[in-house]
């Protein structure tokens, strides 16, 4: 967190275009190991039967940025000229600096694991240490170090399916604000407010996506169902006619995308354990966040193709949808 908020931060004295990839190259090094850490972290915290709605709970944080980011980069876009920085590096400095401050505070005050929280009385820590072991002897064989995590094929049929979502979630980030701008004339700052629109509706369906998945204890059909409603959503959008179809299609695509998270880390992290537990996660999020590279760029060279977001729209849809099917194919035994 320190040195991802540092490279972002650093964004704003960006004077070249080879300074900026290599910034660029630098950001995606600090930022790689924040997210499969987090969700290692919560494998030492959370049982099984629980994870979907608490990764949903933690993902919420990421669509709550997208609701407030909007606005807050539209309302710093327009501080252009104040002090001498243009508003693109006012933007860069101040939403880099929160995330250098709260890494600081991660050292601090966040536990390692549950018997070091000294704010969990001792009957509390028992208990929660006892559930957590009751979990893992409960669970099937688990896949517990670095050679087998990287031999299963469980695990890179997950990769696979989990490079569909940050290609679709990426496409969003960075292509939102301007698929928007071609329904609507308004100013930046309007279109900032319509942008949160479908991450709040992505928070609110991925939390209770999440609780379902827990309450059931199901979790294959609620990734494959998730990204069916997203694919449609964005193959919507690709036709929508005006504003209000256009904004109706993207939070429905938002919503199944959302949808997918607490399901998906629910399962991925349900047979692995440990050292396998810490490589998979790593493993499904390097070769799926290579979607992350794909998506925009895609979107970006067929929008440069053709002159609309229309084809790239309809492919991103295809490619979740394709994801739900793979999900489906995942065994159900560690191999």
């Amino acid at each position: 967190m320190i040195t991802w908020g540092a490279v972002s931060a650093a964004m704003m004295l960006v004077t070249s275009a080879g300074m900026f990839y290599a910034l660029r190259f630098l950001l995606g090094l600090a930022e790689a190991g924040f997210f499969p850490g987090i969700i290692f972290y919560l494998t030492r915290w959370v049982p099984a039967r629980a994870r979907a709605r608490t990764v949903a709970a933690f993902m919420t944080a990421v669509l709550m940025a997208g609701i407030v980011g909007g606005p807050v980069s539209g309302a710093l876009l327009s501080l252009d000229g104040s002090l001498g920085l243009a508003g693109w590096q006012w933007l860069f400095l101040l939403e880099g600096l929160p995330a250098m401050a709260l890494g600081f505070v991660v050292l601090a005050v966040l536990p390692e694991r549950p018997e070091e929280a000294s704010w969990l009385a001792p009957a509390e820590k028992a208990a929660l240490l006892a559930c957590l072991r009751e979990d893992q002897a409960s669970r099937p064989a688990q896949i517990d170090t670095t050679r087998e995590a990287l031999r299963s094929g469980r695990l890179w049929l997950l990769a696979l399916v989990y490079f569909t979502i940050p290609v679709a979630l990426y496409v969003v980030g960075f292509w939102l604000p301007q698929i928007i701008r071609g329904s609507y004339g308004g100013p930046v700052f309007g279109i900032g407010l319509l942008s949160a629109i479908p991450y709040l509706v992505g928070a609110i369906a991925m939390v209770i996506a999440g609780r379902h998945s827990d309450r059931t204890g199901e979790r294959r059909w609620h990734v494959a169902i998730a990204a069916a409603t997203s694919g449609a959503g964005f193959i919507a959008a690709a036709f929508a006619p005006g504003l209000v179809s256009s904004m109706c299609a993207l939070s429905l695509a938002m919503m199944g995308l959302a949808s997918m998270f607490g399901p998906f880390w629910a399962l991925g992290t349900s047979f692995v354990d440990g050292v396998g537990a810490a490589a998979g996660i790593a493993l499904i999020n390097s070769v799926g966040n290579i979607g992350g590279f794909a998506g925009p760029y895609l979107i970006g060279y067929i929008k440069d193709l053709t002159g609309s977001f229309s084809i790239g729209l309809i492919v991103i849809g295809v490619a979740l949808g394709l994801g739900g099917v793979l999900v489906l194919a995942v065994p159900h035994s560690p191999s």
